[in-house]
C-alpha cells in the first residue's frame, strides 16, 4: 500500500470520526433543546391552569355531556396552544374536565397525578395518556373550592364537581420531537455522507499535492549513479520537513561525491606510487644485477674492475635500503606516527641539524643564524630534526656552487618556525603544489639524486605535530621552506 493511500485512509478515518462526533453532538443538542422546550411549555401551561382554577371559575357544565365540565372557551384556546392538553381530576383520579384536544388512551397511566396528589407537590414525568404516546405531563395539586357555611350538601351538581377538583395536569406529546429528530437525522446522515466523500476526495488531492515533491525527489534520485554524483535533488521549500530532508540528502551526496573523488585520487596516487616505487627500485636492482653478472663472468679476474663493481653494488644497495626505509616510514606515517613529545628549544635542533649537514655542503655556504632567545615548542626532537635535515639536504642539493643557505629559528604569529633559505634556481609557481607528492622532483634532470620522498616524509611529520611546511620561491633567486609548529 502506497504512502499516499495510507495517508488518505488515515485522514478519512480522522475526518469520519470528527464528522460522527459532530453529528452526534448536533443530534443530542437538538433533542435536548426540543425536549427542554416541551417541558418548559408544559410546565408553564400547568401552572397557569392551576392558578386559574384556584382563583376563578374557568370550568362550566358541558351542555352536550351532562355531568362533565369543560373549560371556558377563551381560556382553553390560550392554554392549548402548541398542542398542549389540559386535564382536571378529582381526589379519586377521575377526570372532571379536559381540553378538546385530549384523547384518552385505552390504559392511561396514573403515576404522575397520583404522585402530585399524594405528596401535595407538583410532579412531572413521561406517561401514556393519549394514543400519541408518550407524553410529558406536569401535574399540580390544587385546593378544593370552599363549600361555604351550608357545606357540600347545599352545593348543586356543578358546584360539587368543581369543589372536588384536586389535580390539574398539562401534557404535550413527544410525537413532534420524534418526527423532527427523525427528519433531522436523515438530513444529517446525507449531509455527513456528502461531507465525508468531499473530505476524502480533498484529503486524497491534498496528499497527492503534498507528496508531489517526493515523486520529483524519487525520480531525480533514480537518475543519480555512482559515476554522476554531481547531480542534486530538487528542493521546493527549504523550510518544510521535506525540504530539510532533501537538503540533508544533498549534503550527503556532496560528501559522497567528495569521498569518491578522494577515493579516485587516492587510487590514482597509489597506482602512481607503485609505478614510481617500482621504477626507483628497478634502477638500483638493475645496476646490482649488472655488476654481479660482470663479476661472475670476467670481473673477478681484474682486481681493479672487481673493486669498482663491489663499490657500485654497495652504493646501489645503500640507495635501495634508503628508499625502502623511506617507503616504510611513509607507510607507518599513513597509519599514524608515534611521537615522543617533549618541550625543547627548536633553535638548538636547527643548529645541530646544520652542523650534521655541513660536511656535505663543501661547495656552498651553510650557516645558522642564532635567535635572540630560545624558541620553545613541544615536539618529537628526533623527527623534527629529521624534517630540518631533509630541508637542508634539499637546499644543498639544488643550490649551485658558491651559493648560500641560511637557517633561522624564530617565533611567527604565535608559532615556532624554522626557515631554510637558499639561493638556488627557485621553483616555478605551478610546481609548488606538487612538491610534497611522493617521488615528485621539481628538476627532472636530477632524477638520479635522492628518492623523491624526503619532502613527503617532512610534511607527514609536520602534519602529525599539528603544523605544516610553507614554501616561498622566486625563480632565479631562490626558495624558502618554513617549518611551522605549535608554540610550547
Amino acid at each position: 500500500m502506497s504512502f499516499r493511500l495510507r495517508l488518505t485512509i488515515f485522514n478519512a478515518l480522522v475526518i469520519g470520526e470528527i464528522l460522527i462526533l459532530l453529528g452526534a453532538g448536533l443530534l443530542f443538542l437538538l433533542r435536548d433543546t426540543l425536549l427542554s422546550d416541551v417541558r418548559q411549555t408544559t410546565n408553564t401551561r400547568a401552572e397557569e391552569a392551576a392558578r386559574l382554577l384556584e382563583s376563578d371559575e374557568v370550568l362550566e357544565e358541558d351542555d352536550d355531556n351532562p355531568g362533565v365540565l369543560s373549560f371556558d372557551e377563551d381560556e382553553e384556546d390560550r392554554l392549548t396552544v402548541d398542542d398542549v392538553f389540559i386535564i382536571v381530576r378529582d381526589g379519586n383520579g377521575n377526570i372532571v374536565a379536559r381540553s378538546d384536544n385530549f384523547e384518552t388512551a385505552a390504559n392511561p397511566s396514573d403515576s404522575v397525578w397520583r404522585s402530585a396528589l399524594d405528596s401535595g407537590e407538583p410532579a412531572s414525568g413521561e406517561t401514556s395518556l393519549t394514543e400519541e404516546s408518550p407524553e410529558y405531563v406536569r401535574a399540580i395539586p390544587v385546593s378544593a373550592a370552599d363549600g361555604g357555611e351550608n357545606g357540600e350538601e347545599d352545593l348543586d351538581e356543578e358546584e360539587a364537581a368543581i369543589a372536588g377538583v384536586r389535580v390539574v395536569e398539562a401534557g404535550q406529546s413527544y410525537a413532534f420531537v420524534q418526527e423532527t429528530i427523525s427528519t433531522f437525522t436523515r438530513v444529517l446522515l446525507v449531509a455527513l455522507g456528502a461531507a465525508f466523500l468531499v473530505s476524502v476526495a480533498g484529503a486524497y488531492l491534498l496528499a497527492r499535492a503534498a507528496l508531489a515533491p517526493v515523486g520529483a525527489v524519487v525520480s531525480s534520485a533514480r537518475e543519480i549513479g555512482e559515476t554522476d554524483l554531481s547531480r542534486r535533488l530538487p528542493v521546493e521549500n527549504e523550510r518544510d520537513e521535506l525540504g530539510e530532508l532533501t537538503t540533508t540528502i544533498n549534503g550527503l551526496l556532496a560528501r559522497l561525491e567528495e569521498a569518491f573523488a578522494r577515493r579516485e585520487q587516492t587510487i590514482e596516487e597509489q597506482r602512481r606510487f607503485a609505478s614510481d616505487a617500482s621504477h626507483e627500485l628497478r634502477t638500483p636492482l638493475t645496476s646490482i644485477a649488472g655488476y654481479a653478472r660482470m663479476l661472475r663472468e670476467w670481473g673477478l679476474q681484474d682486481r681493479e674492475t672487481a673493486g669498482e663493481g663491489v663499490d657500485a653494488i654497495e652504493r646501489e644497495s645503500a640507495r635501495m635500503r634508503g628508499l625502502v626505509e623511506s617507503l616504510l616510514m611513509l607507510t607507518r606515517g599513513d597509519e599514524g606516527l608515534k611521537l615522543e613529545i617533549e618541550e625543547a628549544d627548536l633553535a638548538r635542533e636547527a643548529g645541530e641539524a646544520v652542523e650534521a649537514a655541513r660536511p656535505a655542503a663543501d661547495k656552498v655556504s651553510l650557516r645558522c643564524e642564532p635567535p635572540g632567545s630560545e624558541v620553545r615548542a613541544s615536539f618529537d626532537r628526533a623527527k623534527v630534526r629529521q624534517v630540518i635535515s631533509i630541508l637542508v639536504d634539499n637546499a644543498i642539493r639544488y643550490t649551485p656552487k658558491g651559493g648560500e643557505i641560511v637557517v633561522r629559528a624564530h617565533h611567527s604569529d604565535g608559532r615556532a618556525a624554522v626557515e631554510v633559505s637558499d639561493t638556488g634556481p627557485g621553483i616555478p609557481e605551478d610546481q609548488i603544489p606538487h612538491l610534497f607528492e611522493r617521488f615528485y622532483r621539481a628538476d627532472p634532470a636530477r632524477s638520479t639524486e635522492g628518492t623523491g620522498l624526503g619532502l613527503s616524509i617532512a610534511e607527514q611529520i609536520a602534519t602529525a605535530h599539528g603544523g605544516k611546511i610553507e614554501v616561498d620561491s622566486v625563480p632565479g633567486k631562490g626558495s624558502t621552506f618554513t617549518l611551522l609548529l605549535p608554540a610550547g
